[in-house]
């Protein structure tokens, strides 16, 4: 929200829309998740052993989320990443189900990607355990080179 001379003006993100638009850009299980917070079961997301090198996305909006390089295999049954693409994600409290976990957002478009645990490895010690259908993979390509 702005305020304009004293008047609240809602702004709309560029990644905001209806549950309607949603639902007709996202598949069914890719709206569970993103949009109502779901969880796919373990062991059976698409980029659970993905090894290829470039850029992990959001399904959702397209910003840029996870790099290949920060993933590694966490033995949980989720893609786990040690860090994010600087400022990609929001983190938020999340006391749903009888737990307290950190829940992990797209910032763009505020869709549920998963949650961050303290229990990662080094440098930074954390375990960013997201959901494969939150998640488009870019294949690192020539134009991605520096």
């Amino acid at each position: 929200m702005n305020i304009v001379l004293g008047i609240v003006v809602a702004v709309k993100s560029k990644a905001s829309k209806t549950d309607e638009e949603w639902r007709s850009k996202l598949t069914p299980e890719e709206f569970h998740i993103l949009r109502e917070k779901g969880t796919e079961n373990p062991f059976t997301g698409k980029y659970l052993k993905h090894k290829a090198h470039g850029v992990y996305v959001c399904a959702g909006c397209g910003a840029e989320l996870f790099g290949s390089e920060a993933k590694y295999e966490s033995g949980t049954g989720w893609p786990s990443f040690w860090d994010s693409v600087g400022g990609s994600v929001e983190l938020r409290e999340d006391r749903s189900h009888g737990m307290n976990r950190i829940e992990v957002s797209c910032k763009n478009c505020g869709g549920h990607l998963g949650h961050v645990f303290d229990d990662g490895p080094k440098p930074t010690g954390k375990r960013y355990c997201i959901n494969s259908a939150a998640l488009r993979f870019k294949e690192k390509t020539e134009k991605f080179k520096k």
